[in-house]
């Protein structure tokens, strides 16, 4: 074991290897409608159709600042891929909706997610996953 490695810089290395995969394959497929964090951020949505879900929930999700969810936000309303709508108990929020265009979009990127999911996971053992996420949770909160 190295214990000279630098965590940040393995995570940060990580990272970009992932997005690479992510935002070459939804770049090919539909070119400047999409990036790789809307490609995330839809299932994001998806995932909790049945909830209502605000910018603050979506900023919480991914651990992101009020600006950048606002200009990712911002991005995928001006593509058609959600519409924000006003609940009625208080006129300050916004609920994110998907639009069809955005559900369609999302059946077909979720495939390349399940791919790289597997690929991500291919030679590990259930009890080294079980550990990766343990260390992940630890390193999240230290941050915290």
């Amino acid at each position: 074991m190295d214990v000279d490695r630098s965590v940040a810089l393995e995570l940060r290395t990580l990272r970009n290897m992932l997005k690479r995969q992510v935002d070459g394959f939804i770049n090919q497929k539909y070119a400047d409608q999409l990036t790789g964090m809307h490609g995330w951020a839809l299932k994001y949505f998806v995932d909790n159709r049945d909830k209502e879900i605000f910018q603050r929930d979506f900023e919480n999700e991914f651990s992101i600042r009020r600006s950048t969810a606002s200009k990712i936000l911002q991005l995928m309303e001006k593509n058609n891929l959600i519409t924000r709508q006003a609940v009625p108990y208080d006129a300050r929020l916004k609920r994110i909706m998907l639009t069809p265009k955005a559900i369609e979009f999302h059946e077909t990127i979720i495939g390349k997610y399940v791919e790289l999911e597997h690929e991500l996971k291919k030679g590990l053992s259930r009890e080294e996953l079980d550990t990766f996420f343990a260390v992940l949770d630890k390193i999240k909160n230290n941050l915290e």
